[in-house]
């Protein structure tokens, strides 16, 4: 276990992962390479956006790998660090507006009193 609470990834899980379902493990890594390639936005800002998606999904394999790639791929700390208050005000944005809801539903609670 590590420090997070969730299991060390190692190279034998990866190694089981494939082996028991080696055609979407296949097709999973050929489209991760093909998604973070160069093409109309650079590398480092697909790290980037991938830092940012991983602390919305709060998923920590990603972010520690995804941090690790977007630093190999030029970034900076500040830059790591500006992608992810962006998520943090996405995610909190949303519960903003999600706030609409709650409004409408006291709304329609008014009405039916």
């Amino acid at each position: 276990m590590s420090k997070t609470g969730f299991p060390k990834l190692t190279r034998e899980m990866a190694e089981r992962r494939s082996e028991l379902a080696p055609v979407q493990d296949s097709a999973f890594h050929v489209f991760s390479k093909a998604v973070f390639q160069k093409g109309a936005l650079p590398s480092k800002t697909k790290q980037l956006i991938a830092v940012a998606a991983a602390h919305i999904t709060q998923c920590p394999y990603c972010i520690r790998g995804h941090t690790r790639s977007a630093k190999r791929a030029g970034a900076s700390d500040e830059e790591v660090m500006e992608a992810i208050w962006v998520a943090v005000e996405m995610k909190a944005g949303a519960a903003f507006t999600h706030a609409a809801i709650a409004l409408e539903t006291l709304e329609d609670l008014k009405d039916k009193d």
